[in-house]
């Protein structure tokens, strides 16, 4: 009976695991640790894409002003910010990730450290240099 139950337990932690990253989460101000915004992450054939839904920030304009090329002056709402993720055992790599208040782009990985808590990390080279985020699945 001991073993039936920790084989359940892991059965479902393997399926909690399973939902992978598609689906809505919640980024948060790495000081204030309020919530800034709403990004959905999904998946189109083999890559993965992230676009902002929501964007809880006040006293901005809502259009990436600082973004070039082609998203330059475009809704912050709706833009995408993660571009050609791919799958590579238990993280997301080989893409990049859109700071919309700067307008830089950086290379990007995600990887899913918890059920419902996922590490964004953009950076510059190597990924030693660069930022880390955690975001929440949206409930």
């Amino acid at each position: 009976m001991k073993y039936l139950s920790l084989l359940v337990l892991f059965f479902i932690s393997g399926l909690s695991y399973g939902q992978g990253i598609i689906g809505q989460w919640e980024t948060y101000d790495d000081e204030t640790n309020e919530k800034k915004g709403l990004i959905e992450i999904y998946q189109t054939n083999d890559k993965y894409f992230a676009k902002i839904v929501e964007s809880y920030a006040e006293g901005t304009s809502g259009i990436c002003e600082k973004c070039e090329g082609a998203k330059k002056d475009q809704p912050i709402k709706g833009l995408v910010i993660i571009e050609d993720l791919q799958k590579d055992d238990d993280e997301f790599n080989g893409g990049t990730i859109l700071d919309p208040e700067n307008g830089k782009t950086y290379k990007c990985y995600l990887e899913l450290v918890e059920t419902n808590k996922l590490k964004v990390r953009g950076y510059l080279g190597f990924s030693l240099l660069g930022r880390t985020q955690y975001w929440r699945r949206k409930e």
